[in-house]
């Protein structure tokens, strides 16, 4: 019998809400729901994944399940090239005759369309020249003729009137990579140095290098003459030069002379010769000239903290100072540094000529303090020399040094068994030091001098003149430190150049990201 009040549900369950219904069963009951829908949703996957199979098996699509489809390769757009040409073809539509037989199509393409073609208004119109002008040579292409050629003015030492060279392509090879190599030769009193590089970031990449003493001064200050034994040594390397200008591809170039052919009498005559046997037209540059090169080539090794620089170029057979004033320059470095020339001067003294008059071999205390007073006596004329002492009293002024003597005295300073530029370029040297160093030259015989690493047969017996050099230059203006610059006359004619060319302002000039490397003497 059961009892009143009490139903009965179809699954053997209470039923919720009414008297006699347990907690257990609503449970059961909320399971069983749960697991219905899920069993439902997953037959509508399987039924899904069926049907894509079915589709995939159709196609005779080999891709493995859980793989990703592949996107469909798009088709490529025309290039510029192509473009032009199927727009060639639109505007100019090949003829094509059919023999009335039809056993031969002849097709007929047009004829080129003329270079010069002006546009207007979305329309192309073709401007035909006549018989003279097709003969007549016009000032905007790049060929001249023979008359305007020869009543051209042409600067004494080159073909574009600023000093420097611009090869004609029939004279030059392709040169590698989409930059301009430029070239800088700089022929002395005691070397021939060649330097090719190219443009990169703010400086340039050395590309190739060349260097040999050849003496061209020897007996000038005797004889006021170039003697044919230094001339043929010079020619000698002016030809490997002009092979590696060749070979390089250099496109832009500049070659100068110094002091040796500024003072022999016969300086003009070795330049005529010079380019007959060697195929490079030198320029003889003043010593104002000089001296700018000098200090643009040497300027990155400023100090950004400095207020003046002494700057020295210790030649052959001149000698450049240079004072960088540089209390106002509010921030400017590297090559804008030139623009702070308070003064400079040029001593007709070199290493050569100063070797000839007092000795060079075997050097004495004595003849050492000969030479010394001869440069002290040469320094007395300096302009603002007052005030440039002034200024170094006040401090924070320092040396500047670029020529084979510093960098001799660093290279024996720093005790190099082998002469290495990278550790050269740019040492510091204190007062003590550098003294130090001309004591230990000078108390060197010959033979030791030769036998140095540093200094070598062709320096041996010109390094103490050198010496003599920078010695007088301190006792007038003693500065503190003194930096070394394994650079000179050769960077600052790159420097210059390629300023002048405004490479590093061109938008589409390619910056490389790796560091410069350095090149070996």
């Amino acid at each position: 019998m059961k009892k009143t009040g009490e139903r009965s549900s179809s699954d053997g369950a209470r039923t919720p809400g009414v008297p006699g219904s347990s907690k257990k069963g609503r449970r059961k009951q909320r399971h069983r729901k749960r697991q219905g829908g899920d069993a439902k949703n997953a037959s509508l996957h399987r039924a899904e994944a069926g049907h894509s199979a079915g589709i995939a098996e159709e196609a005779g699509s080999s891709r493995p399940e859980g793989a990703k489809r592949q996107r469909k390769a798009r088709r490529a757009k025309p290039n510029r090239a192509e473009r032009r040409a199927l727009l060639n073809q639109k505007l100019h539509a090949p003829v094509v005759n059919i023999d009335p037989g039809g056993t031969s199509v002849e097709v007929i393409q047009p004829a080129p369309a003329p270079k010069e073609e002006v546009k207007t208004h979305g329309s192309t119109q073709v401007r035909q020249s006549g018989p003279a002008e097709q003969h007549a040579p016009r000032p905007s292409q790049g060929y001249r003729s023979r008359e305007n050629d020869a009543n051209r003015r042409r600067h004494p030492a080159d073909m574009r009137g600023d000093g420097t060279h611009r090869f004609p392509s029939r004279h030059r090879h392709q040169a590698t990579g989409s930059q301009e190599l430029y070239a800088a030769l700089d022929l002395g009193t005691n070397n021939c140095r060649l330097l090719i590089a190219r443009p990169e970031q703010r400086g340039f990449r050395v590309v190739d290098a060349y260097s040999k003493i050849v003496r061209l001064g020897e007996g000038v200050g005797r004889n006021r003459k170039l003697s044919d034994d230094a001339i043929s040594r010079a020619i000698e390397a002016l030809q490997v030069c002009q092979q590696k200008i060749s070979e390089r591809g250099v496109q832009r170039a500049r070659l100068i002379a110094t002091e040796a052919c500024r003072a022999a009498e016969n300086g003009e005559e070795f330049v005529s010769r010079a380019k007959k046997e060697a195929g490079l037209e030198l320029e003889i540059v003043s010593q104002e000239t000089e001296a700018r090169l000098a200090v643009a080539g040497c300027v990155s090794l400023v100090d950004p903290e400095a207020d003046g620089v002494l700057l020295f170029d210790i030649g052959g057979g001149s000698s450049e100072i240079v004072w960088l004033d540089l209390r106002n320059r509010y921030g400017a470095r590297g090559y804008a540094l030139t623009r702070f020339v308070r003064t400079w001067t040029s001593l007709p003294l070199g290493v050569v000529n100063l070797a000839e008059s007092h000795g060079g071999v075997h050097v004495t205390p004595d003849v050492f303090e000969a030479m010394v007073g001869d440069v002290s006596q040469r320094l007395e004329n300096f302009p603002l020399g007052n005030e440039l002492s002034r200024a170094i009293e006040r401090g924070n002024v320092h040396m500047l040094g670029t020529s084979g003597t510093v960098t001799t005295l660093a290279g024996v300073h720093l005790g190099l068994k082998r002469y290495d530029r990278r550790r050269v370029d740019g040492a510091w040297m204190e007062q003590e030091d550098v003294s130090a160093m001309i004591n230990q030259l000078l108390n060197m015989s010959y033979q030791e001098r030769v036998e140095n690493p540093c200094i070598g047969e062709d320096r041996a017996d010109l390094v103490l003149a050198g010496c003599a050099i920078l010695e007088g230059i301190r006792r007038r203006w003693p500065c503190q430190r003194l930096r070394v610059a394994d650079r000179g006359l050769r960077e600052g004619i790159l420097m210059e150049m390629m300023a002048a060319d405004k490479v590093w302002s061109n938008s589409n000039h390619k910056r490389r990201r790796t560091p410069r490397k350095e090149y070996n003497r």
